[in-house]
């Protein structure tokens, strides 16, 4: 993973004096609450319901054990002892006192890790496949361009005030788990010509109150114009981006608006300036990331060892997380092994001080080191040997960590909801955990098979809820909680957004409606089809009927 220089070190305690000094100044009343406001956003602060929360900053979802120990160290002493694995890779904290962030970015700090950029309207944090380095059917490690990214990005002058918060994600897997089209801007690594490996790059992605499924920009970009291409995306929209309404301000609406073939015009133009530019990456810029990205010292191993076939056999809680939690790895003898964090009557995302301690452990133990958050809010150990699965199944069971529902139902993405966040309208955290209640025989989850589920309590769907096989919202309904229902979402290679069925329902109403939807899919599946397969064969209205139908 990326070590910071002196630059890197020194810039980083230079902010969090800043951030310190400007933090005093609020509390003696030296500085508004509206001149405050910009001066949090950019160190990752929120004022949420109940409390502030920071949002810390994890790229491209890599995290070693010492900063692991530090995230523990914070959610110990500065919080309520958790913290919140994002769909962004990030981790929050919900519960910090306002006087003691300076200091939280200090120990940040000590292990290489900020709150920088993760709020405000610049460019986030930016996101890739939780496989990426691992994967064996990866055309090439995202890592090292997510990283030239971030290097580019970060304090970018020019794009420090945009009209809106700009997410980019980078996918080189076969098989796209970053929801890559659904960003503002999204890199996918492809083939070119001569079998080069390049870019291809999309824009106008996103969710929120209008979701947008971005479109193709550039059709192959050479590596060395990352950024300049890049650049030009993002200068057309800083400066045609609309800065008199947020609610229209992001850039899906500007490409909307102009029609890509228009957009794609203006940014070519802007790229014929600067494509030779300065930006343009050297060939030993990028073996220099890439240096950071190499392979551990991985033995020399076979696949299946005798050890693991005997536990498989032997164990069946073991097999069922095997089957369901653990993935093939590009080496022969290692495994991917992901945890889930949806344990039914925990949030999901939700993990303790003492379960990160010992995610470190493991990781040091199992998976030279590191760990990976996808963005399904759950923790990946990308390199651990097949014959010693078992010993690390047992190591997660004492911690409450080793959920076998990964892909399944109730492996809910959810964001905070009503419990957390001022801007909610209703409650998510009550609606995983009843579904999680109503559907927890794992032999039937099995039965219904890949299925995913997203929430969101309100239309900022942090909760992804418009690219859920099954998404759901919560609305106000004068003054009420209700829940709108979406079928048909999917961020994978072919994305789709989801349909409304029809009127919201009740809280209560959820675990029904849910397997209603459940059922129809069962009663109409044809072999080996998955929910989206079977939902886009037969279409909406079977669910509808089904959910709708007055019972006599």
């Amino acid at each position: 993973m990326y070590r910071y220089d002196n630059y890197d070190h020194q810039m980083l305690a230079d902010r969090v004096a800043q951030f310190r000094d400007q933090t005093n100044r609020f509390l003696s009343g030296k500085l508004e609450d509206s001149e405050f406001l910009p001066l949090r956003l950019q160190n990752g602060l929120y004022i949420q319901r109940l409390a502030p929360m920071l949002r810390i900053a994890v790229p491209y979802g890599l995290l070693s054990s010492t900063q692991l120990r530090k995230l523990a160290h914070i959610a110990r002493y500065y919080d309520k002892g958790y913290g919140h694995f994002t769909t962004r890779q990030n981790i929050q904290f919900n519960w910090p006192q306002l006087e003691d962030v300076p200091d939280i970015l200090a120990h940040l700090a000590e292990v290489e890790m900020h709150a920088i950029q993760t709020s405000g309207n610049c460019i986030r944090n930016t996101t890739t496949d939780q496989f990426a380095g691992v994967a064996p059917d990866e055309l090439e490690d995202a890592r090292p361009y997510c990283e030239i990214i971030r290097q580019w990005s970060t304090f970018h002058p020019e794009f420090a005030f945009l009209p809106r918060k700009f997410k980019i994600a980078v996918c080189g897997t076969k098989i796209d788990q970053a929801a890559t089209q659904v960003h503002d801007i999204g890199v996918y690594l492809v083939k070119g010509p001569a079998e080069t490996i390049g870019f291809r790059i999309l824009a106008g992605g996103g969710l929120g109150r209008t979701p947008v499924i971005g479109q193709e920009v550039f059709k192959f970009v050479e590596k060395q114009h990352l950024l300049t291409a890049l650049e030009a995306i993002l200068r057309v929209y800083n400066r045609e981006g609309r800065r008199d309404n947020k609610y229209k301000a992001r850039i899906k609406i500007l490409v909307k608006e102009l029609g890509v073939a228009e957009f794609t015009t203006k940014v070519m133009a802007e790229w014929a300036v600067i494509k030779d530019s300065a930006l343009t990456l050297t060939d030993a810029e990028i073996a220099r990331c890439k240096s950071f990205f190499t392979d551990p010292n991985y033995a020399d191993l076979s696949n299946e060892p005798a050890e693991l076939t005997r536990h498989l056999q032997d164990n069946v809680l073991f097999a069922n997380w095997y089957e369901q939690n653990v993935r093939p790895h590009k080496m022969p003898g290692y495994a991917i092994a992901t945890v889930s964090f949806k344990e039914t009557g925990v949030a999901p995302g939700d993990v303790t001080d003492r379960q990160l301690e010992h995610l470190a452990a493991l990781a040091e133990s199992y998976s030279f080191g590191e760990v990976r958050v996808s963005h399904h809010q759950n923790i990946v150990l990308a390199d651990v040997r097949q014959d010693q699965l078992f010993t690390l199944w047992q190591a997660l069971s004492s911690q409450s960590l080793a959920s076998h529902n990964l892909g399944l139902l109730t492996d809910i993405i959810c964001c905070p909801g009503g419990d957390f966040c001022a801007l909610a309208n209703a409650k998510s955290i009550p609606i995983a955990e009843a579904v999680q209640r109503r559907f927890s025989d794992l032999t039937e989850l099995k039965n219904i098979g890949q299925m995913n589920l997203n929430i969101s309590g309100c239309m900022n769907a942090c909760g992804h809820h418009h690219v859920g096989n099954i998404g759901i919202l919560g609305v106000d309904k004068k003054g009420e909680e209700y829940y709108q229902i979406s079928l048909g979402g999917s961020s994978k290679n072919e994305a789709s957004l989801g349909k409304i069925i029809g009127p919201s329902f009740a809280q209560e109403e959820i675990p029904d409606v849910v397997e209603k939807i459940v059922n129809v899919y069962k009663a109409q599946r044809e072999p080996g089809e998955k929910f989206i397969d079977t939902y886009n064969r037969i279409g909406i209205d079977p669910f509808k009927e089904s959910v709708y139908a007055k019972v006599d």
